[in-house]
């Protein structure tokens, strides 16, 4: 699913693309990078926070943040005038990060489980900055690692430890890790679901049921190598699955399209069951700029805000 519209500001080539990201080896300076990167692209964000929402107006005061002047008023009134927000409760996000053998594949010079893991990282290093409690649960057939949702510097080091071990496993399950997450999390908070999704999805459904049974909302982050998308190689291959171990002779310009068929299928089974449920699903390919993601993640949470004060 392609960002809709990305502020000129992101567009304009403040971007970096994946390959050269993942040429930095710390998982903690790559979300860094990529944080540090949006927000200065983002001169003056829309987004202020999860945690808070806007109220009035105040005088401008020495040393306030000029990126919540209001040049608007200024226009009218010959005033400085700096929006004044209200703290709420923090948000606590669950991030769910799938670990499995599937996601160590890739095409373009680092894979799907370091896409994964960076992609994780930054929106724990963005939540942190902004002072909100994130946890972790890690997965591949077994639930792997599971940090709950805290704010101190000391547990996103414990969280970027965490992700930055190799994906492995046999097999993905999808319903056990947001099972057990359904289980530990008493409060309130959002669940942000990392996974390529290439997995039987017949308990996904009921597994989302649950999460939003005990109250918390859900995202889906879907990522795709992009050559997974179109079986984008030229000669007949020994492919071989990367859970089971089975290998298989295919030509794929024999087989492209009805594995296009199925992919497509798959994928619009994926979107289906968020849609349906209300959960917030983004598809993101490892050469898409991890900005641009975090940018329609924070978008789509923006609307659903909004609407919600309709």
């Amino acid at each position: 699913m392609a960002v809709a519209n990305p502020p000129p500001a992101l567009a304009a080539g403040t971007l970096i693309e994946p390959k050269a990201l993942m040429g930095i080896r710390s998982l903690e300076l790559r979300a860094r990078a990529v944080v540090e990167g949006f927000l200065h692209g983002l001169h003056r964000s829309p987004f202020h926070g999860f945690s808070v929402e806007f109220t009035e107006y105040r005088a401008y005061t020495p040393g306030d943040d000029l990126r919540y002047l209001d040049w608007r008023v200024f226009a009218r009134s010959d005033r400085y005038n700096i929006k004044k927000f209200e703290d709420e409760t923090n948000l606590r996000c669950q991030l769910v990060a799938d670990q499995s053998q599937s996601m160590t594949f890739g095409s373009g010079g680092h894979t799907k489980a370091h896409y994964a893991a960076t992609l994780a990282a930054t929106l724990a290093y963005f939540l942190h900055l902004q002072g909100d409690a994130v946890g972790l649960l890690t997965f591949d057939e077994n639930v792997r690692d599971f940090l709950p949702p805290r704010q101190r510097a000391d547990h996103l080091r414990l969280l970027m430890l965490a992700l930055e071990k190799p994906a492995g496993g046999r097999a993905t399950d999808l319903a056990a890790p947001l099972e057990r997450v359904a289980q530990l999390t008493r409060k309130r908070g959002l669940v942000v679901l990392i996974s390529d999704f290439l997995a039987p999805l017949e308990q996904l459904e009921r597994s989302l049921l649950l999460l939003a049974a005990s109250g918390q909302e859900t995202a889906v982050f879907q990522v795709l190598d992009p050559a997974e998308l179109t079986l984008a190689f030229e000669r007949p291959t020994l492919f071989q699955d990367m859970e089971t171990g089975r290998e298989v002779y295919v030509d794929p310009a024999a087989a492209r399209a009805g594995y296009v068929e199925k992919m497509t299928a798959h994928l619009a089974a994926v979107s289906g069951i968020c849609e349906k449920l209300g959960v917030a699903y983004q598809r993101v390919t490892t050469d898409q700029p991890l900005e641009l993601a975090l940018f329609e993640f924070l978008e789509q949470r923006r609307r659903r805000k909004t609407r919600g004060r309709v």
